[in-house]
């Protein structure tokens, strides 16, 4: 439990940090390209500027304007909202599961080896409490094995499968999370390229002249931009789960396979170890 507790802990401040740190690059990158723009305000003469002034100004500030806010802008606030609760999650939900997926978590070696040592001297207490200690998954499930030895090997074995499964799901559970993000990424990309043609094709639709491009920008960038951070949660989030979910298997595997070969010395005997 308290190895749990650890973990959601750490998950926690990693994922107050990652909020942080891009609240502060944002802010940032918002006043680092909104300067400029002021300074050329008020370096601007008293004399009301010509057409071309104002469009070479518009063009520079425009220039001047990084992508982050320009991001900003074409996401607007909906989606900004949106993709950041996304990503939070994904980070979050990451560090989480590459915390759990380490194998002091699953199948630690230093409990194999004492384990062992000490049903080869016969101190099935020892083992018994010594696994019950341990919050790894292979302490559980020996420990679970242990308890019911006394039933004979068939049921302790039984009992050791209950335990493992119990476990995995957990873990497939908390990692699954994941895998919805890599679904819902893109989807939510898909719904803001949607909206962005629906509002630039408003713009030709309520125009009784040929709309000007820059009428016509804000809804298709919403429909490029939406697309493309879809895409950018939706890539590092199935390859995660992919990467975590094997390694996650391997270890489980080795898990149980360690775990029936410590308690295959009791097979054919029933109720000689009583821990």
């Amino acid at each position: 439990m308290r190895q749990g507790v650890l973990n959601g802990y750490r998950a926690s401040v990693v994922f107050w940090l990652m909020v942080l740190l891009v609240l502060g690059v944002f802010a940032t990158d918002y006043l680092t390209s909104a300067r400029p723009v002021m300074a050329a305000d008020e370096a601007a003469p008293a004399v009301g500027p010509s057409e071309e002034d104002t469009a070479a100004a518009d063009e520079e500030a425009a220039m001047q304007e990084s992508y982050l806010v320009w991001f900003y802008k074409a996401l607007g606030l909906r989606y900004v909202v949106i993709f950041l609760a996304i990503s939070f999650t994904l980070v979050a939900f990451f560090v989480m599961n590459l915390l759990v997926t380490r194998r002091d978590n699953i199948c630690p070696l230093h409990l194999v080896e004492t384990f062992e040592g000490h049903l080869n001297e016969k101190q099935y207490q020892e083992a018994y409490e010594l696994a019950k200690a341990d919050e790894s998954i292979l302490g559980q499930v020996l420990a679970s094995g242990l308890a019911k030895l006394s039933t004979g090997y068939d049921n302790a074995l039984a009992a050791m499968q209950e335990t493992g499964q119990e476990e995995s799901l957990k873990m497939d559970q908390r990692l699954s999370i994941l895998a919805l993000i890599g679904t819902i990424a893109p989807m939510f990309g898909l719904l803001g390229t949607v909206d962005g043609m629906v509002a630039s094709f408003q713009v030709i639709a309520r125009s009784s002249t040929t709309p000007k491009p820059s009428e016509l920008a804000q809804g298709i960038s919403m429909a490029l931009v939406t697309t493309l951070i879809g895409l950018w949660l939706a890539i590092p989030a199935i390859l995660a789960f992919n990467l975590l979910k094997n390694r996650q298997s391997k270890l489980l595997l080795e898990a149980g396979i360690i775990s029936e070969n410590l308690m295959k010395r009791f097979q054919g005997v029933g109720g000689t170890a009583k821990p």
